[in-house]
């Protein structure tokens, strides 16, 4: 059992490591002022989508706060959006809506050049190797008056639970009636902002300055938020021991299925520590068994929490390695926090966490941990934990300052 000193000294690494794992403010705002060029060349007034009022706002771990970088920091940033239009011509269907937004973004001979072809939901563009990002970019049809929904959706101190309200309709090539249907409420559905809105309802534990921030999730022009909620900060570092584990591998767990598991086993915890070892230790909790009729059998299931009826596990039927797999990782993260949260001492800790996280990583996490705890020291605020050997702002005896005159 770990000590109150303690915990906040695993939090701070914890952090730190999550502080390292973010996209860096520069990225954040890069892809922001990407996207929303985008947005302002489809709404153009001699645009043929310019009467539906198109708005390019993000979805996914973009806007839940949960992105983080890949293993090689010159591999693509995966940055997911919505394109919403109020309204469409009677006649389109979704093939036709889904080109309209295509033959648009081939109108403007950037975007033209930077096209990857036709995606089965999204029109995908490839940034330049130094801007090191895609974008898939999913049209989409919204309600009159959706815009104020969100908006309220989002500021509100206590985020009501009304998701079905956020629901859109999107395209779809795989649809039986993707060619022919004109009427939008027979397409398929999408609720990004209502998945994010009971994202938030999980993971927000602070105050209405915290509530404000979060209204910053949705907005097309989002400001970069450095500090995380702890179930935010849980989420990265379990999607970065995934990473390390399966690089590579298709059949690795799913983002989605990590952050949903997560955000109904976390419970509300404001120590990074007690939330990540009390949702590792409750994830698979939440996986349900299912009949399905479908397949003749029970199934696993995990219900997407804003339409009970979809499962984000269901390609382990076609697919039994990735539920052997997701099964593999939450045993193997489970056995790697408790080995890491049972060191003393820096570099016990550092060599523990190298492997599950990554050598490269680690060393910069304790690297910046370093720094601080230099200034710290220096000012005479750091402070050494009894019995632990760990330096940080808590703890019972105060280090002394460092006077340097050579490298230790």
């Amino acid at each position: 059992m770990l000590t109150q000193e303690e915990k906040k000294q695993f939090g701070e690494i914890l952090e730190t490591l999550g502080e390292t794992l973010d996209i860096t403010e520069t990225q954040y705002n890069t892809a922001v002022s990407s996207y929303g060029a985008v947005g302002e060349w489809l709404a153009k007034p001699e645009s043929s989508l310019a009467p539906y009022k198109p708005v390019v706002r993000p979805q996914g771990s973009f806007m839940l706060g949960t992105m983080i970088k890949p293993i090689c920091e010159d591999d693509d940033l995966d940055i997911d959006l919505v394109c919403e239009l109020t309204g469409k011509n009677p006649r389109w269907t979704q093939y036709h809506l889904k080109q309209v937004v295509g033959n648009r973004l081939k109108a403007n001979e950037t975007y033209k050049n930077m096209l990857d072809g036709e995606g089965r939901r999204c029109w995908t563009l490839m940034y330049s190797d130094s801007a090191n990002y895609h974008m898939d970019i999913l049209p989409s049809l919204v309600c009159s008056g959706y815009n104020i929904v969100l908006e309220k959706a989002f500021s509100d101190t206590v985020l009501e639970k009304d998701y079905e309200s956020l629901a859109i309709r999107i395209t779809d090539n795989k649809q039986n009636n993707y060619y022919t249907d004109t009427i939008a409420e027979n397409w398929m559905k999408s609720n990004p902002f209502g998945y994010g809105r009971w994202f938030f309802n999980a993971a927000n534990v602070f105050s209405l300055r915290k509530s404000i921030m979060l209204a910053e999730a949705v907005s097309p022009v989002p400001k970069y938020n450095k500090e995380k909620l702890p179930l935010q900060r849980v989420i990265q570092i379990l999607k970065r021991h995934r990473d390390i584990m399966f690089n590579g591998d298709e059949d690795k767990p799913i983002s989605i299925i990590i952050t949903t598991l997560a955000s109904r086993a976390y419970n509300k915890e404001t120590s990074i520590i007690d939330a990540l070892t009390n949702v590792i230790t409750n994830m698979r909790n939440y996986i349900e068994n299912r009949y399905d009729s479908s397949v003749g059998r029970t199934i696993k299931w995990i219900p997407n929490p804003v339409n009970p009826e979809e499962n984000f596990a269901d390609k382990w039927v076609e697919h039994p390695q990735r539920e052997k797999n997701f099964y593999k990782w939450l045993d193997q993260v489970e056995q790697d926090i408790q080995a890491i949260v049972q060191q003393r001492g820096l570099h016990n800790i550092s060599e523990s966490m190298g492997k599950p996280f990554g050598e490269k990583i680690v060393t910069k996490v304790f690297s910046e941990l370093g720094r601080k705890n230099f200034n710290l020291r220096e000012n005479g605020v750091l402070k050494m934990a009894t019995g632990t050997g760990i330096l940080s702002t808590v703890g019972s005896v105060t280090a002394a300052a460092h006077n340097f005159h050579g490298n230790d």
